[in-house]
């Protein structure tokens, strides 16, 4: 199982997409309406809001007009407010305008959905009046099976636009503060440009040592909206190899569809003063990836993730063009590790409390050992999977090569045992 797969831009699975130019229609604003994100308090200047994480990405709770509130994965690159949950999209008071077709990484040439106008949207005490929305036909992504909650959407790049962000992983909480009156404190950590074109942020400058060769620099997204580590594209970037060593793999789910490529390790990475060994990466296929994206490929060779950024406390200012990064002692050395099982496990049921195995790797620990797709874990290492996370999991079957792995399962009426050890394949 690999957390660095469940969203592309992520859950991991990496979402990065193109809008059409004519998607949304701009509100006349109201008089005495505040239009756009604002404090809900007269004189605030700052604001705290909590987040969890689950699969490297991060979910704030959100309102949609007078709704329940909603779990939205937070992602620097998505310039649109995305419904991505059907039964919510039905409960809203929808006033489409017109369709969109909605292009991204996938098997498919592209999605198609719907927008909305003139809804309110309220995080924390943060509100944004008359938004758009953008809501899907279909829900490809599966988000809720990838990371053990129900997922309801996507955003980000307003909040970013409109505010300095501070994301502290380590305490869980996002400040969102007036840029006129941010500051920078020599204690925030080091700061690097940062570049936003097409309402995503890149940094430049970044190297990367492998399979031999001296640094070479890199221009990368970062993608909170990712759960990977690294992302690399080969396709036309000649600084950028496969490593001698590299395993295929489902990299995850795209808008449209799986993207299939390599997993390998980076000797070093580097940015600024922070250097990194044996950093995994994925390298998708061609069609996955330059394909998809045309001319925004040649700008970039790939991203930056969730399994990277959650070592760090960024602070993040579009206005000014800067990033500033802090590492997290508690994370910031922790290795780089994929999963040692085999195996492929998807949250199922209503209440998404069953715990299914999806794919067994042939030949690999979980295989050897009799487990088969669709089998349902019922406890692992003595522990009930229903007082797990699928994040625990995915945690577990990364832990450390020769770590003993000890399942109860169902398959069928019958309850059956495996035993086996990690063993590290890359």
């Amino acid at each position: 199982m690999n957390l660095r797969k469940i969203i592309w831009p992520p859950l991991i699975f990496f979402i990065m997409f193109l809008i059409m130019k004519e998607e949304v229609i701009a509100q006349k604003k109201q008089p005495n309406e505040r239009f756009g994100f604002h404090f809900k308090g007269k004189r605030q200047h700052i604001s705290r809001i909590p987040f969890e994480i689950y699969s490297n990405l991060i979910i704030i709770k959100v309102r949609v007009d007078e709704s329940d509130t909603l779990n939205f994965i937070f992602d620097t690159g998505v310039s649109s407010f995305i419904i991505t949950d059907q039964t919510i999209a039905k409960k809203l008071k929808l006033n489409v305008t017109r369709r969109v077709r909605i292009n991204g990484a996938g098997e498919k040439d592209y999605l198609e959905g719907k927008v909305s106008l003139g809804h309110k949207i309220d995080i924390g005490d943060i509100q944004a009046l008359k938004q758009n929305l953008v809501v899907l036909d279909e829900d490809l992504l599966k988000l809720s099976e990838y990371m053990g909650i129900t997922v309801h959407g996507i955003f980000g790049h307003d909040l970013f636009e409109r505010f300095v962000v501070k994301i502290d992983f380590g305490t869980r909480n996002i400040w969102f503060e007036e840029p006129s009156k941010f500051k920078i404190k020599k204690s925030m950590g080091e700061v690097y440009p940062l570049i936003v074109t097409q309402s995503k942020p890149y940094l430049e400058d970044l190297q990367i040592a492998q399979n031999g060769h001296d640094f070479q620099k890199l221009r990368l997204l970062v993608d909170t909206g990712a759960g990977h580590a690294l992302l690399l594209n080969t396709q036309d970037n000649p600084p950028i190899y496969l490593p001698d060593k590299v395993i295929r793999a489902n990299l995850g789910r795209g808008l449209n569809g799986e993207i299939d490529g390599n997993i390998g390790r980076i000797k070093k990475f580097k940015i600024g003063k922070f250097e990194f060994d044996d950093v995994l990466a994925s390298f998708p296929d061609s069609l996955a990836f330059s394909v998809k994206f045309g001319e925004e490929t040649s700008n970039r060779q790939g991203s930056i993730g969730g399994e990277f950024l959650r070592r760090f406390v960024l602070t993040f200012n579009y206005q000014k063009g800067y990033l500033i990064m802090k590492p997290l002692k508690s994370k910031y050395r922790e290795t780089f590790e994929h999963d040692m099982s085999g195996l492929e496990v998807r949250v199922k049921g209503d209440n998404l409390d069953k715990f299914v195995i999806t794919f067994v790797t042939p030949g690999s620990q979980a295989d050897l050992a009799g487990l088969q797709e669709n089998d349902e874990i019922i406890f692992i290492n003595n522990k009930h999977a229903k007082t797990q996370t699928i994040n625990d999991i995915y945690r577990l079957l990364s832990k450390k090569e020769g770590t003993d792995i000890e399942i109860f399962y169902r398959r069928g009426p019958a309850l059956n045992f495996a035993y086996f050890k990690l063993k590290r394949i890359i």
